[in-house]
């Protein structure tokens, strides 16, 4: 039994992982029988894995037909960037406070990386740093219930911001918002942080409509 479970665990978080990273995109298939044979095991650690995946919302499990990863509507996607928005702010509010040299000086290496990808195809390597920027922020902001709260809405929405970083006017934009979320951590400006941050994360508006216009299956979920 603990054999299956440990295996079972392997797959989720492999699955998740692929979730997150927007390999495995909104839509996609995740067949049973294919997922057993590409991990070499049975179709219970699989079946065990997919359950937890569902229950945390990333896939919908449908009868006799293989799951898909979740898709969100429009509505949904506004609703969720809103509150991500709301706890991203306060996380740059409260590292503008706590914020550790150390994790200042961090913070300016990965600006300093993004801004050597922005010119690159590296769409992946952009993200992935783009995404440790955050987490960053996350970390410095000191309050561990917060960062996992944000960390999660942010993993459920995390192919949907991958889609966006596709754009090389997204990336360029990115740098500039970036640039002055890290002033006005660096100089304490704690509400000059929180706007900051509100207006990077947040695409209502034209920002949402360009969103929408680069996966148009957003439309029809």
């Amino acid at each position: 039994m603990a054999s299956t479970l440990s295996r079972s665990q392997q797959i989720l978080e492999a699955l998740e992982g692929e979730i997150f990273s927007g390999q495995l995109g909104p839509g996609a298939r995740l067949d049973e029988v294919e997922l057993a044979a590409r991990f070499k095991v049975s179709r219970t650690p699989v079946r065990e894995a997919l359950r937890h995946l569902a229950s945390a919302g990333l896939i919908q499990m449908r009868t006799r037909q293989p799951a898909l990863v979740v898709s969100l509507s429009a509505h949904r996607l506004i609703e969720m960037f809103q509150v991500m928005a709301e706890l991203e702010a306060l996380c740059a509010r409260m590292a503008a406070r706590r914020i550790s040299a150390a994790q200042i000086a961090e913070m300016s290496v990965l600006h300093r990386e993004l801004e050597a990808l922005s010119n690159t195809n590296e769409v992946d390597a952009f993200y992935e740093v783009n995404r440790r920027f955050h987490e960053l922020i996350y970390e410095a902001a000191q309050n561990g219930f917060l960062a996992e709260q944000t960390r999660t809405l942010r993993n459920r929405i995390g192919a949907y911001r991958k889609l966006v970083t596709h754009k090389p006017s997204r990336r360029t934009a990115t740098l500039d918002e970036h640039g002055e979320i890290l002033r006005c951590i660096v100089t304490g400006d704690e509400e000059g942080a929180a706007n900051a941050m509100r207006g990077h994360v947040n695409l209502l508006g034209e920002k949402l409509l360009d969103f929408i216009a680069v996966f148009p299956a957003a439309k029809a979920a």
